[in-house]
């Protein structure tokens, strides 16, 4: 039987949660999930013909810190480390649903076999580069945040940034950087490739912001991975997957504006989604348990 295996980054919306895995539970999937170190109370989760693995090392992790990667690391390990043989491995949100049911995603998978689904930027990003990647930011761990030692911290954070910019950066010069999708779905061979990456990847993103989504595009550039891809020229049918970004790159959630386009979507999966309207995301869950 060919086994798939779903990490799953986790942090909020634990109801979503429950229905993600519900969702994902099926006897040919094993289903790990990495909670944020900050949830002190876990929810409690159980599966029916998945195996379920609740990792134990956890990582506290920071919107658009290197503590993001940490964690997937962590996933990729666990998973591709516990003796059994995957065909693939899905990189989801908590906040994730798929659209499509399990015998329609195992089948498109076995019909694309070898193929890898990492979504890459369209767009030449060298300013948001250089800003992000070959600058050295300041308290990465408060990024996101409010009141008067926050703004403190992000106008000490912006002007420090200013300066490095002026000289072209201070770090991560050599590095030809490559944007694209966090969320991914790929074969162990890749997921090997990225396993050796890793102590080289951690140093070089340290104090970045948002490395999430170039760590992977990054490192398959230029390598035998690059002929894989699913479809190189869409971030979004790269990786197969529908994210609700809005214009000026607003990631905001699904509603009942959306229900018809990922209802003819042909995407598997798609973020994000929260339980303030239940009859809503009872719609999109119609989607992954239909039969016949």
């Amino acid at each position: 039987m060919i086994r798939h295996a779903y990490l799953i980054l986790a942090h909020n919306e634990p109801n979503l949660l429950k229905l993600l895995v519900e969702g994902l539970d099926d006897p040919r999937n094993d289903i790990y999930i990495h909670f944020d170190g900050r949830v002190k109370d876990l929810p409690l989760l159980s599966t029916l013909h998945a195996g379920l693995v609740i990792l134990k090392d956890r990582v506290k992790v920071y919107w658009a810190d290197v503590s993001m990667i940490k964690a997937e690391y962590l996933l990729f390990k666990e998973a591709y480390t516990s003796g059994k043989e995957y065909a693939y491995f899905h990189l989801l949100s908590g906040v994730d649903l798929p659209l499509k049911t399990q015998d329609y995603i195992h089948q498109f998978f076995t019909e694309h076999k070898g193929k890898e689904f990492v979504g890459l930027h369209q767009a030449s990003i060298p300013r948001l580069i250089n800003q992000r990647l070959r600058c050295y930011h300041l308290f990465p761990h408060t990024f996101r945040g409010r009141g008067l030692l926050f703004s403190l911290k992000k106008t000490l954070r912006t002007l420090f940034v200013w300066l490095q910019t002026l000289r072209g950066g201070w770090i991560n010069r050599d590095i030809d950087f490559h944007k694209g999708g966090q969320w991914v779905s790929i074969t162990p061979s890749l997921v090997s490739y990225l396993l050796s990456k890793e102590e080289e990847t951690l140093a070089r993103y340290k104090g970045t912001f948002a490395a999430d989504e170039f760590f992977i595009p990054t490192l398959i550039w230029g390598t035998p991975f690059m002929e894989k891809l699913y479809d190189p020229s869409s971030e979004s049918y790269g990786a197969m997957r529908a994210i609700a970004w809005r214009e000026g790159g607003v990631l905001i959630d699904y509603s009942w504006d959306d229900l018809r386009f990922l209802q003819e979507s042909e995407f598997l999966f798609a973020r994000k989604f929260n339980t303030r309207d239940m009859n809503f995301i009872q719609e999109i869950l119609k989607l992954s348990h239909a039969h016949g």
